[in-house]
């Protein structure tokens, strides 16, 4: 008999406005565009519980393979709910955290491409540099360099 156990996370999604626009953004922060397609029909609906969907995925691939980002563009069912500026300690709100070599280049080069700083750049002991950023469409996506094996 088989034990019952967790394997890896295979990805995490999120809903988009502009799916160009949000791949885009990504590219420039390091992921890597592994598909995209259109999932529609009755079937998926099922899975989500959206009855009769049309929804277009790209999945993102980080650099070394092991993490993965789920793009979503709904073209139906409309849109509800947009929690894109909430704030991070709002319930149930998603952040995604990437670890990123240079900080400051980082940083400034998601500038380059709309973002805004949330805070400040601060330090956490010797371990890490790490801010908030408001990325794409609003996206909170946080940023860490390990400074700590530097």
């Amino acid at each position: 008999m088989a034990s019952t156990r967790l394997n890896q996370m295979h990805n995490v999604g999120i809903v988009v406005e502009s799916l160009d626009k949000a791949v885009a953004f990504f590219i420039v922060l390091g992921l890597k565009l592994e598909g995209r397609g259109m999932v529609e029909g009755e079937w998926a609906g099922r899975v989500t519980g959206l009855g009769d969907q049309k929804v277009e995925i790209a999945m993102m691939v980080t650099p070394n393979g092991h993490s993965r980002l789920e793009l979503c563009q709904y073209h139906r069912p409309t849109v509800i709910a947009d929690h894109r500026t909430a704030p991070v300690n709002a319930f149930g709100y998603l952040r995604i955290m990437f670890n990123v070599v240079n900080l400051d280049e980082m940083v400034a080069r998601l500038q380059n491409h709309g973002a805004q700083l949330v805070g400040e750049i601060m330090q956490y002991e010797n371990t890490y540099r790490l801010c908030y950023i408001r990325g794409v469409e609003g996206l909170l996506i946080g940023l860490a360099e390990d400074i700590g094996n530097n």
